[in-house]
């Protein structure tokens, strides 16, 4: 996959922080060059400088930037110097795709808006990126979609505050939203050599990944609550159990065949013929007695054992892992890309690429 378009496909990343870069790292994992055009007069991207305390205070880089930023050539330029702006021109006369999360006023003044650079390469494909619509000017980060666009008001536990998902995770969907489009221009562009204009909102892609919880209220006239790790639709799913060695588990059943199998594990067939319990809809009304029942089950089992015996069962449950156990498994292991930055410093991230093509 890494040669997909090895010589084949120049792209321009006008763009910084997590959403834009994705796109442009997918490309680059996929063999595409990439530039990178970093502002000159701030010293590049902005998360060069997002650093845990524990990061080396003086590099030019930072574990953030390394995230989205792997094997781009970067460029530093002041778009506001004509001699630095004409030697981007040049690049966009061979480029294949430029991405920019430029708002509109600030890429027309500095004349890298898809009017002026389609002019330099008619077969172009620009790829916007906006916070909210094309027409606002309004700046975001993801944590303002997340509470824009719903997900932080039902993130959280029961009684508690909104709660951020710990990733940008309105970014990350973004992302996709934009590859998508990127990559059907790419498709048409085979057929009729024109480039085109692709455009993607945070909001719109957050709102795009709303699914069932949108479905519960535009359907079913329900506001999702916050619930912590639980589902409002299914039980057990998502929900919480500490085994005996101290290691906590979540289930997630969801078929009736599933729910059998869990019952015979933990010894308690009787909840089968028991009307609180007998179905999926009795299940999610009666949650919190359903839990105490499995909860007294499950504190004296080991989790390993326990969760081994589910999965032969064919019945979803898994450990909750921290980040130095995610990446103790070797699937984990296998999604690591490295790469060895001009100071020295050896920088490791997870590929955004999660597929495989075969003939």
């Amino acid at each position: 996959m890494k040669d997909f378009f090895k010589d084949t496909l120049k792209v321009v990343e006008l763009a910084s922080v997590l959403a834009g870069p994705a796109v442009g790292m997918f490309f680059a994992e996929l063999g595409a060059e990439v530039i990178k055009i970093e502002n000159k007069k701030t010293g590049g991207d902005m998360t060069r400088t997002w650093k845990l305390p524990s990061e080396n205070p003086v590099s030019s880089f930072s574990a953030y930037y390394a995230s989205v930023n792997w094997h781009k050539t970067s460029l530093l330029l002041d778009l506001e110097n004509l001699t630095d702006r004409q030697q981007l021109y040049d690049i966009i006369e061979t480029a294949d795709i430029v991405i920019s999360n430029y708002r509109l006023q600030v890429a027309q003044k500095l004349g890298v808006d898809y009017a002026t650079l389609s002019a330099f390469n008619s077969s172009l494909i620009f790829a916007q990126l906006n916070a909210f619509d094309s027409e606002s000017e309004r700046p975001a980060f993801d944590v303002v979609l997340q509470a824009e666009a719903g997900f932080m008001y039902m993130n959280g536990e029961a009684d508690g505050l909104p709660v951020k998902m710990p990733v940008a995770l309105i970014d990350v969907l973004a992302a996709h939203q934009l590859k998508e489009g990127i990559l059907l221009a790419l498709l048409r562009r085979t057929q009729t050599g024109k480039g085109a204009f692709v455009q993607t909102s945070l909001f719109e892609a957050a709102v795009a990944s709303l699914v069932n919880q949108a479905t519960n209220w535009l359907m079913g006239g329900y506001i999702p609550q916050r619930m912590g790790t639980q589902h409002p639709n299914i039980a057990p799913y998502g929900d919480l159990y500490t085994c005996s060695d101290g290691q906590q588990i979540v289930l997630a059943i969801g078929t009736e065949k599933q729910f059998a199998h869990l019952c015979y594990q933990l010894e308690l067939e009787a909840l089968l013929e028991d009307p609180r319990f007998d179905t999926n809809a009795a299940r999610v009304k009666n949650r919190a007695a359903l839990n105490t029942l499995l909860s007294e089950k499950i504190s004296v089992r080991e989790s390993s054992i326990l969760l081994q015996n589910l999965e032969k069962q064919g019945v979803p449950s898994a450990s909750i892992r921290n980040m130095q156990q995610v990446f103790e498994l070797p699937s984990a292991q296998s999604m690591i890309l490295e790469e060895t930055w001009p100071d020295g410093t050896l920088s490791q991230r997870v590929k955004t690429v999660a597929f495989e093509i075969q003939a």
